[in-house]
This record gives C-alpha cells, structure tokens and sequence, in this order.
C-alpha cells in the first residue's frame, strides 16, 4: 500500500461548517423585538391623544399647497412601509393588508400598526436571533439588499422616528399640539418597555 492510498483511505469526508447560536446573538434577538414593540407603543400613543380633528386637517399655510402629508397619510405610510419591509424580506411570514391614507381611521390605524410592529418584530427575532430563513434586509424594490445585522433595526427606527418628529410638529402648527406628557412620555423607555410586557428596562434580559 502506497502512502498515497493510505491518507486517501484515512481521510474523513469534510465536515459541515454549523453555526453555534451564542448568548449575545440570543439577546440581540430579544432586544431588538423589545425596542421595535417599544417603538411601536410610541406611535400608539400619538394616535391615542392625537385631538381627531388633527387626524385628516391639512396645514394651510403648507406651499405649495397640499403638498404636505396629513397626519393619517403618515401614519398609513408607516404601516405600509413595514408591509413593504416583510413582503420583500421576510415573505415566508403573514404579510399584513396595507391601509388606505384616504379613508382610514385613528383605530383602523392603530389596529394596523399593531399587526405590522407584529410581523416585524418576528421578522427581527428571526434576523437577528435565530438561525431562520431571514439573511437579507431589503428596504425597497429598487434598494440594495443588506446582509441582516444590527444596521437593519437602526433603519427601520430612524425611519418611525423621523415620521413621529412630522406628526408632533404638524400637530403643534395646526393647533393640535399633544399634551406635554405624552411627547415627554415617548422618551420613557423603562415605562415603555413595561407597557410592552417586559419587567424590566432595557438592559433586563428578563
């Protein structure tokens, strides 16, 4: 017997490379689910106080004119982006309905955004903390897709945020403003997270 044979017949078949789930991969899952549930229940909390004469209004001093959102069109864009985000991303999971910006309602509105914060936190859970079948974050059609990572949840909560800032200050200019306990209230997260049915605050992996 050759040496040659004799590696060739010592030799093992290659072996699988298999992902260990570490605890930190673990507990960026649940945070992530926790922060989108406690950003979700800031917008809750717009629309809950929102004045309903505020919901439809339309800034008259906007120019050109009708060229500003109406607060529902915002929040309706809100909910369809995350249509938008799990339809593309995660499609395996239950894609929500969109909402209609003309005729939908504060509760139509706030049943929707649930439904959506939903998918999305799964969406998350799956991403960033499980070996599921979520590897690539795509923001839009035309949008380069992005491999999942903590840069996703960053997008999706800059975007919400960004909205949120257009509702509190068209809110404000139309005469509506929010109370002050609320667009303070937004910023508790230790509450928020609470109300979101987590015992603790963030950094409590309980």
């Amino acid at each position: 017997m050759t040496a040659r044979t004799a590696k060739s017949r010592s030799s093992k078949p290659p072996q699988a490379k298999v992902h260990i789930q570490s605890n930190s991969e673990t507990q960026l899952g649940r945070t992530a689910v926790r922060t989108f549930a406690a950003n979700d229940r800031m917008n809750q909390l717009l629309i809950e106080h929102l004045d309903p004469a505020a919901w439809l209004a339309k800034l008259t001093t906007a120019k050109p004119h009708g060229k500003v959102r109406t607060i529902a069109a915002i929040f309706t864009h809100m909910h369809n982006m995350r249509v938008k985000w799990v339809r593309l991303t995660a499609p395996h999971l239950k894609v929500p309905a969109q909402l209609d910006r003309a005729h939908c309602t504060p509760q139509q509105a706030r049943a929707g955004l649930a439904e959506s914060a939903a998918r999305c936190e799964e969406m998350l859970g799956e991403a960033l903390g499980s070996e599921g079948r979520v590897k690539k974050f795509l923001r839009d059609g035309w949008a380069r897709p992005w491999p999942v990572g903590v840069e996703m949840l960053c997008y999706m909560l800059a975007h919400e945020a960004h909205h949120r800032g257009q509702v509190c200050m068209l809110a404000h200019q139309m005469g509506f403003p929010l109370p002050v306990a609320v667009t303070s209230g937004i910023w508790n997260w230790e509450k928020l997270w609470r109300e979101c049915g987590a015992s603790g605050g963030p950094g409590s992996d309980s």
